[in-house]
């Protein structure tokens, strides 16, 4: 509707209303959440948990709608294999710039649980967006580097049974993980310095995902590997907030979790990988 406005202005104006939807809904989460504390009982803990995911989709919506107001992107979205809400997912894809979390949001809304996200302990302090994550109970996790684990070796696996115990709570609620396998953003630079093999994608670290193996193999039941495509290439949050992102590719396969895939974990993930490459590349074409 008001795309034609100048690129600066649509941007202001969109971070302008992020902001008011953001401390609204945020507010009302952290309600939710001191109530929720007050009153420590089960049923009470899982109504207000699914209070909580309505407030996060309704602030969601309400970010879209502003992106609507001001954008005019033409989204072309392809899904392959059964989606549904009262599944467990974990939600594979690659990453090129912080738009992928918005674009992902759109996507997978209501098509699979309420998308969490594992993060750094320190993410917490993050103001405004912290509490957020909190209240939803995004599981926080502190990793240690194998420098630090050398030093103090009594603290090996400590990672994952913190993580494990975050996510406890999971197991009476479905929901989706989010994981972005190259750990980074993709550019040129990252690329040429890892020597990555593949043409349009950064290295896949394992390690995440086995993390969220070992906290919740159990309960997961399926993967959304997500593709992310800009022909435009990718633009920084600003440069798509003032509209210079016009049309968005996204293709989003459901894939069973067996158990062959626990037993054979790392040659399928080279071939996962390697297919998501090639997928990039023909899209390019």
């Amino acid at each position: 509707m008001l795309n034609f406005l100048p690129g600066r202005v649509k941007g202001t104006l969109t971070v302008i209303l992020f902001s008011l939807n953001t401390v609204f809904w945020v507010s009302l989460l952290l309600l939710v959440s001191a109530f929720r504390i007050i009153i420590p009982l089960k049923f009470w803990y899982r109504l207000t948990s699914k209070i909580s995911i309505f407030i996060a989709n309704s602030w969601i919506t309400g970010n879209n709608l502003t992106l609507a107001l001001f954008q005019k992107i033409d989204w072309d979205i392809e899904f392959t294999g059964d989606m549904k809400m009262n599944d467990w997912y974990l939600v594979l894809s690659n990453h090129q710039t912080w738009v992928d979390i918005v674009v992902l949001q759109k996507v997978l809304m209501y098509k699979i649980p309420f998308l969490k996200f594992f993060l750094k302990k320190e993410l917490i302090w993050v103001p405004v967006l912290g509490p957020a994550w909190w209240s939803l109970e995004f599981p926080f996790m502190k990793r240690y580097s194998k420098e630090f684990l050398a030093k103090n070796p009594h603290l090996k696996g400590k990672d994952i049974e913190s993580t494990k115990k975050a996510c406890e709570k999971y197991k009476t609620m479905p929901i989706s993980i989010m994981n972005f396998m190259e750990g980074t953003r993709f550019t040129e630079a990252k690329h040429n310095k890892q020597q990555s093999p593949y043409k349009n994608l950064l290295k896949p670290k394992a390690g995440g995902i086995s993390l969220v193996m070992n906290s919740m193999g159990d309960l997961l039941q399926k993967i959304a590997d997500v593709t992310i495509y800009y022909p435009e290439g990718p633009k920084t949050f600003w440069e798509f907030l003032c509209g210079k992102t016009t049309k968005i590719v996204v293709k989003v396969n459901i894939i069973p979790i067996t158990d062959e895939f626990t037993k054979k974990f790392q040659l399928w993930l080279n071939e996962f990988w390697a297919k998501k490459d090639k997928y990039l590349t023909e899209l390019k074409k």
